[in-house]
C-alpha cells in the first residue's frame, strides 16, 4: 500500500519557494539597522553565528554528522564554506554597488543552470522571458568601484554553487536536507568566525544590535534556507535556477505593498516577463528520457539522488 504524504509533502514545492523569495527580502530591513552599528563582515558574522545558534538548538547536528561517511561530510563541508564566503561578499558587495546591480549580477551563472535543463523549446522561451525581466528589472549599470563588481562577481558564482551543492544535500539519498542544512550552517560559523567575529565585539553590550543581527539570521538564512531545501528536494535543479529569477519580483512587490514604492513602466514589465516566464516552464517528462543502454550492468541511481 502506498504511504500518504505528509503534512511538509502535500504543500506544492513552487509555495516553499515563495516563502522563501519573500523572506529573503525582510532580512534587509534588519540589515540596514545594523549597518548603522557593525561593520560589515560583523553583519555577515551576525547572520550566520545566530542561524547557526537556532539550527544546533533545533537539529543537534553534530549527532547527525557523525553518523555520514566521508562523501557526505565532504558535501556538507563544501557547502558550509560556501555559505560563509558568499555572504561575506554579498556584504561587502551591496556596500559598496547598489542592491540592483548585485542582484542582476548575482542572476548571471544562475541563467547558465536553468539553460543547462532547458532541454525544450517551451522552457527555452521561458528562460529566454525571465532573463528579460530580470534586465528590466535591475537595470544593470556596470561602473563604479572595480572591487566591488569583483565581490559582486565572486558572490555570483558562490550563489550558483550554493543551488548546485544545496540540491545535491536536498537530494542526498543518506542525507535529510534541513540536517544537511545546520551541519552546514555550523561549518560556515566556524569558517567566518577569524575573518569577522571581532567586527562584533564592539557592540556586545548592544542589545538592539544583537536582536537585529538574530532578525537577519532567522529572515535570511533560516527560513529562506529550510525553504529552499523543502523545494529542491522536489524540484529539478533547472527549475529551481529558473524560479531564482522571481527574487527580483518578489523585491519589487514587496516595494509596492511595504513600502509604497509605485514601479515604473520598465520594471511593472519586468515582473510581467518573469512571472510569464515561470508559468511557462515546464518540468522535463522522465518517461521520455533515452532508454538504458543494453548490457550495462552499473545499478540504477534512485531518483532521489540525481542533480535534476
Amino acid at each position: 500500500m502506498r504511504q500518504r504524504p505528509s503534512p511538509v509533502e502535500r504543500v506544492p514545492p513552487h509555495l516553499y519557494f515563495v516563502v522563501s523569495a519573500v523572506f529573503h527580502y525582510l532580512g534587509p530591513a534588519f540589515a540596514v539597522l545594523l549597518f548603522a552599528r557593525v561593520d560589515v563582515l560583523g553583519v555577515a558574522w551576525l547572520r550566520i553565528a545566530s542561524a547557526a545558534l537556532i539550527f544546533a538548538a533545533w537539529r543537534r547536528p553534530w549527532r547527525f554528522f557523525a553518523r555520514l561517511d566521508h562523501d557526505a561530510r565532504l558535501l556538507i563541508v563544501q557547502w558550509g564554506l560556501v555559505l560563509a564566503v558568499m555572504n561575506g561578499c554579498f556584504y561587502e558587495a551591496i556596500d559598496r554597488l547598489p542592491l540592483g546591480t548585485v542582484a542582476a549580477i548575482e542572476f548571471l551563472p544562475v541563467i547558465v543552470l536553468a539553460a543547462f535543463g532547458a532541454r525544450i523549446v517551451r522552457n527555452a522561451v521561458a528562460l529566454a522571458l525571465a532573463v528579460a525581466g530580470v534586465y528590466l528589472l535591475t537595470d544593470v549599470q556596470l561602473s563604479g568601484e572595480p572591487l566591488g563588481i569583483a565581490l559582486a562577481a565572486a558572490n555570483a558564482v558562490l550563489f550558483a554553487l550554493y543551488i548546485v551543492l544545496a540540491h545535491r544535500v536536498a537530494r542526498h539519498p543518506g542525507i535529510a536536507g534541513i540536517d544537511g542544512l545546520a551541519a552546514a550552517m555550523l561549518v560556515a560559523a566556524l569558517a567566518i568566525t577569524p575573518a569577522a567575529g571581532w567586527q562584533v565585539v564592539p557592540v556586545l553590550g548592544d542589545p538592539i544590535a544583537l536582536l537585529a543581527g538574530v532578525g537577519v539570521g532567522v529572515c535570511s538564512s533560516v527560513i529562506p534556507y529550510v525553504t529552499d531545501q523543502l523545494a529542491m528536494a522536489r524540484l529539478a535543479r533547472a527549475t529551481y535556477a529558473l524560479m531564482v529569477a522571481l527574487l527580483p519580483a518578489t523585491a519589487t512587490v514587496i516595494g509596492i505593498v511595504v513600502l509604497t514604492q509605485i514601479p515604473t513602466a520598465a520594471e511593472a514589465a519586468g515582473v510581467a516577463l518573469v512571472v510569464a516566464g515561470v508559468g511557462l516552464h515546464r518540468e522535463p517528462d522522465p518517461s521520455r528520457a533515452p532508454p538504458r543502454v543494453a548490457g550495462n550492468r552499473s545499478p540504477p541511481v534512485p531518483a532521489a539522488a540525481t542533480d535534476g
